[in-house]
C-alpha cells in the first residue's frame, strides 16, 4: 500500500478519533506547540455530551492556550491536567486544583516515559504534514514525543499545514506505520509566546551579563524577560561567532542570527547548527526555523544532557529564579506552596556549563518586588520561604545577578556567600539581611557592610 493510500485509510474526523478515549484513561498531549487543537475541542464536546466519561488524566507541558477539556462544567470532578512544566495557563489550573505538577529534571523526561510510566492509553499530537517518505515531523517540539509515542496504545496525529518542519538528528518525526489515526486540523494558527518588552531591571541585569560573554561562546537562554533582554542586547553587541545549544528556542535567537552573530562555527559538536529541544515565540521564529538547515531539533535527553553540554567550550547558561537564600539555594519553580513553573533544564545547564571549558552559568532575578501591602520584598532571603522547591542546590550556583551587581559564589564559604549575596540585594533590605545572617551564624565581624 502506498503512503498516500495508507493516509486516506487512516484519515478521520476529530469526533471519530476521540471515541477511542475511555473513562480512566491517561491521555498525552505532547509538549507546548504540539498540544492538539481540534482533537482537544472534540474531546471536550464529547465530555459535555457524555457525563459518564470521567476520570480522564492528561499530560502536557508549557501550554500556549487553555485546554478545552479544562473548560468543561465540573472539570475538577472529571479530569485533571498534569504538567511537566507550567505556563501561565497551567498555573491557573493548579490554582483551581485541576492541575498538578510532575517534578523532574527535564533531561530525564524521555526516560520517565520509557522506564517509569511505560504505558499511555492515548496520544494526541499536533504535527507537520506527511512527507514523501511517510513521516510526520514533530515541528517545534522534539522534546519527548518519540518516547510518548513508543509508550502509547493509540497514536492520533493532528496534521497542521502551518506547523514548521524542523530538521534534526533523531527522534524528530513519526512514520505513518506507527500512527493509528490521522486528523487534519484545517491549518489552525500555531500558538505563540511573545517575549514582551524588557523592564529597566531586565536591561540592567543584561548589561552586567553580556560583558562576561566571550566571542565564540555558546548560548542557552531560559524562559522569561531577563534572558530575553540578554539576547536582545547580544544582538546589538560586537560579539561574533556565537553558537546556540538551548532547551528553548526563543525570538531573541532569531534576532541574534539575523544580526550575523550566530555562525555555530566554534562548536565541537553539531557544528554549524543551532540546537534546541522545543521552540515557542512569534511567527518570526516559526518562519525562521521552518526547513532551515542552520537549526536542529533534538530530544531533550540529548539537548539537556550535562555530558553533551560539557563538550561545548565557553558555554553560557542564563536563567531566571524566584528566590535565593543567603547560602545560595535557588528556588525557580514555586513561591512557597504555590506552583509557578517547573524545574525545567535549569540544573541540567548549570551542571553542564560549569563542566564546559570556559563555561559559566548565570542565575538572575530582580533584587526585590513590591508586595500586595506596598512593601519592598527581597528575593534574597535568609532562608527560603516554607514550601519553596529547591531547583538548584547551593553547591550548583555559579554567578548570581541582580540589577545591583554580579557575584560568583563558587569556592565561597557560607559567610562569604552571605556577604556577596547581600551586596547585590536591594539597598532597603541589606541591613536586615546582615542581622539575619548574624542570627544564622554566617556573618563574620570582618565582613564588609
Amino acid at each position: 500500500m502506498s503512503y498516500e493510500a495508507e493516509y486516506a485509510k487512516k484519515l478521520t474526523t476529530p469526533e471519530e478519533a476521540v471515541k477511542i478515549v475511555k473513562s480512566g484513561d491517561w491521555i498525552d498531549y505532547g509538549w507546548c506547540a504540539n498540544h492538539p487543537l481540534v482533537l482537544d475541542k472534540a474531546l471536550a464536546d464529547r465530555m459535555i455530551k457524555e457525563p459518564d466519561l470521567t476520570d480522564l488524566k492528561f499530560r502536557g507541558g508549557v501550554c500556549l492556550w487553555m485546554p478545552e477539556v479544562a473548560k468543561i462544567p465540573n472539570a475538577k470532578e472529571r479530569m485533571c491536567w498534569n504538567s511537566w512544566h507550567s505556563s501561565g495557563y497551567e498555573r491557573k489550573l493548579t490554582d483551581k486544583r485541576i492541575g498538578y505538577y510532575i517534578p523532574l529534571r527535564f533531561s530525564e523526561l524521555p526516560r520517565n516515559y520509557r522506564d517509569n510510566i511505560k504505558h499511555v492509553d492515548v496520544a494526541f499530537i499536533q504535527v507537520a504534514p506527511m512527507d514523501q517518505h511517510g513521516y510526520f515531523n514533530f515541528g517545534l517540539s522534539a522534546t519527548d514525543i518519540a518516547a510518548v509515542i513508543e509508550c502509547s496504545d493509540k497514536v492520533v496525529v493532528e496534521v497542521n499545514k502551518n506547523m514548521p518542519v524542523v530538521l534534526g538528528g533523531h527522534e524528530v518525526s513519526v512514520h505513518i506505520d506507527d500512527v493509528d489515526m490521522i486528523v487534519d486540523n484545517g491549518g489552525q494558527p500555531i500558538g505563540q509566546l511573545p517575549s514582551g518588552q524588557p523592564s529597566e531591571i531586565d536591561e540592567a541585569v543584561a548589561r552586567l551579563i553580556v560583558p562576561e560573554i566571550p566571542d565564540g561562546a555558546c548560548l542557552q537562554l531560559g524562559i522569561g524577560g531577563m534572558p530575553n533582554a540578554v539576547g536582545a542586547m547580544i544582538a546589538k553587541s560586537d560579539l561574533k561567532d556565537l553558537s546556540v545549544h538551548t532547551e528553548m528556542y526563543v525570538d531573541s535567537f532569531v534576532d541574534i542570527a539575523r544580526a550575523g552573530k550566530l555562525t555555530c562555527a566554534k562548536k565541537a559538536i553539531d557544528k554549524g547548527r543551532q540546537v534546541f529541544t522545543f521552540g515557542a515565540g512569534t511567527q518570526k521564529l516559526y518562519d525562521y526555523v521552518n526547513n532551515n538547515p542552520a537549526v536542529m531539533a533534538a530530544p531533550v535527553d540529548y539537548v539537556n544532557d550535562a555530558r553533551v553540554i560539557a563538550q561545548i567550550d565557553n558555554f553560557m547558561s542564563i536563567n531566571n529564579c524566584i528566590e535565593v537564600d543567603l547560602t545560595g539555594q535557588v528556588s525557580s519553580e514555586s513561591a512557597g506552596h504555590r506552583h509557578i513553573s517547573g524545574a525545567g533544564g535549569q540544573l541540567d545547564f548549570m551542571l553542564g556549563a560549569y563542566l564546559s571549558k570556559g563555561g559559566k552559568s548565570f542565575i538572575c532575578c530582580s533584587s526585590a518586588f513590591t508586595g500586595h501591602d506596598g512593601e519592598t520584598k527581597s528575593r534574597i532571603v535568609p532562608t527560603l520561604t516554607p514550601g519553596d522547591a529547591v531547583t538548584a542546590t547551593r553547591t550548583n550556583l555559579n554567578y548570581f545577578v541582580t540589577e545591583y551587581g554580579i557575584v560568583n559564589l563558587k569556592g565561597m564559604t557560607t559567610w562569604q556567600r552571605a556577604e556577596k549575596l547581600i551586596s547585590v540585594a536591594h539597598p532597603k533590605v541589606r541591613e536586615q539581611l546582615i542581622k539575619d545572617a548574624e542570627e544564622l551564624g554566617i556573618w563574620r565581624n570582618s565582613n564588609k557592610r
